[in-house]
């Protein structure tokens, strides 16, 4: 085992293998894996406020005293879940002839991952993710800018950007189709603008009625655009 200097913050430690364990004794019911897989299964069918560690317990018909000897808190649950969620991040392959193309499919598996769980969207955001496949799905993302002559720390921060619009996107979505459909924007605001104070908003107001654009496309949409600062910042940097 690593020294004091050397361990890892609580939850990061069980995630990297670096938490030590007892050898001795009769096999363990239970395991780390099967209560994540469990948590996961809850927030799939009823959202992340429906798992709690004496939920997921009653899940597994063991009491919650029992999964505390696994999983040493909820938020420690939480960074297993997210982990979990990407799951399958190290057989990814990028599809495309090009830094762009590879780049925005790398942006399109991370939402359909985030549309997939939802739940996600819910998650507290206080570091950045350092769980294992969360990383690995990063070095897919930073390998799809490899020869663009950019500089490491350009490369990770362009990621985190993609990821931050990810995320946005998909939050805004999922709240969005839980919220009443009784009013658009527009018709909002058409009853909130007026000309004087609001100009321009009334303008769009009142500008005839047009195909709304399907959330994918409005998605597609601000990525490109993320996109063409990535290649402005390659030609920029020659």
């Amino acid at each position: 085992m690593p020294d004091d200097a050397t361990k890892l913050p609580p939850g990061l430690d069980l995630l990297w293998g670096r938490r030590e364990r007892g050898k001795h004794g009769p096999k363990p019911a239970l395991s780390v894996e099967a209560i994540v897989d469990a948590a996961v299964k809850l927030a799939d069918a009823d959202g992340l406020a429906a798992v709690s560690m004496a939920r997921v317990a009653k899940e597994l018909g063991f009491t919650t005293m029992s999964l505390y000897r696994y999983v040493a808190s909820k938020d420690e649950l939480l960074q297993l879940m997210w982990n979990a969620s990407a799951q399958g991040a190290e057989t990814l392959k990028l599809e495309g002839d090009d830094w762009r193309e590879r780049l925005l499919n790398w942006a399109m598996i991370q939402r359909e991952m985030i549309d997939r769980r939802a739940w996600i969207t819910e998650m507290p955001m206080v570091t950045p993710p350092l769980a294992p496949n969360s990383l690995t799905f990063v070095e897919r993302g930073l390998e799809a800018l490899d020869d663009t002559g950019l500089t490491d720390a350009d490369k990770l921060r362009i990621i985190g950007l993609i990821s931050s619009y990810t995320l946005s996107e998909s939050r805004m979505a999922h709240e969005a189709a839980r919220a009443s459909p009784e009013w658009t924007f527009e018709g909002l605001l058409r009853e909130l603008v007026d000309e004087d104070t609001y100009p321009r908003l009334s303008r769009i107001a009142a500008a005839p009625a047009t195909p709304a654009m399907d959330e994918n496309d409005e998605f597609a949409f601000g990525l490109d655009r993320i996109l063409d600062g990535v290649e402005a910042l390659i030609e920029r940097s020659g």
